[in-house]
């Protein structure tokens, strides 16, 4: 499978009322691995830049005057993600500018040339209601390294949140190489004579597989910093005293 973990930076907080986009950030997970590919690119967006929005990210108009417009780098970013699965950290925000971007030129929008979108920010808050899910308390959640993080920027962001993303969805590792696998081959044989198929062998786990399995199981708990579920709650008599 192939995702991209996108991020971007505008000049405001809304399309609705001219704010652009200028800058995106993508890195490339293939089957949950990062590959090293990735899209970054400055955009002249040809309109100031709100105080509060360079006070987040730091970008300023003269830093873009030199900069492409997204009509020249256009071709670039929907070749890079077409036909993938977006991962965006409060999808709706990016998803609206970059849907608007496209429109403005006459291009599909993201939901036709990309197979999904993931929102970390929808899916860290149902993991831990209540808690804080901003991409930098999800960082120390994780224990993630977000201390080049002074400044907003796509590309980082998109780098942390590709960490994020696989530190919340630890443990389907082993679905992908289910989904990977060849067809198991039918119950007949090329002749149409039934397949004799050896007795199934049941492994047991050794104690030290089992140690070690519990030692995961914590890590997850410590990771989530709260209950996991695959730990059986200890009954109340066996409770320690308080």
């Amino acid at each position: 499978m192939r995702q991209i973990v996108l991020d971007t930076e505008t000049t405001g907080l809304d399309w609705r009322n001219g704010d652009r986009v200028i800058e995106i950030g993508c890195v490339e997970l293939l089957n949950r691995n990062l590959t090293g590919q990735h899209f970054h690119v400055y955009i002249n967006p040809e309109r100031g830049i709100d105080a509060e929005a360079i006070a987040v990210h730091g970008i300023t108009e003269d830093f873009l005057a030199d900069k492409p417009k997204f009509r020249d780098v256009v071709g670039d970013f929907m070749n890079f993600v077409r036909g993938s699965e977006l991962v965006i950290h409060n999808a709706s925000f990016d998803v609206g500018f970059l849907d608007h971007e496209l429109s403005l030129l006459g291009h599909p929008k993201l939901g036709a040339l990309c197979t999904g979108v993931i929102d970390t920010l929808k899916m860290a808050k149902e993991l831990n209601p209540g808690k804080k899910a901003s991409l930098d308390a999800l960082c120390d959640r994780f224990e993630i390294d977000n201390a080049a993080r002074t400044l907003h920027g796509a590309l980082l962001d998109a780098e942390l949140l590709a960490d994020v993303y696989l530190a919340m969805t630890r443990g389907q590792e082993s679905l992908m190489m289910l989904l990977d696998d060849e067809p198991a081959m039918g119950g007949l044989d090329a002749s149409g004579s039934p397949i004799e198929r050896p007795p199934l062998r049941v492994l047991r786990p050794s104690a030290d597989e089992l140690v070690e399995h519990d030692r995961v199981l914590q890590d997850i708990t410590k990771a989530n910093k709260g209950a996991c579920l695959w730990i059986p709650p200890v009954p109340a008599e066996e409770a320690p005293a308080t």
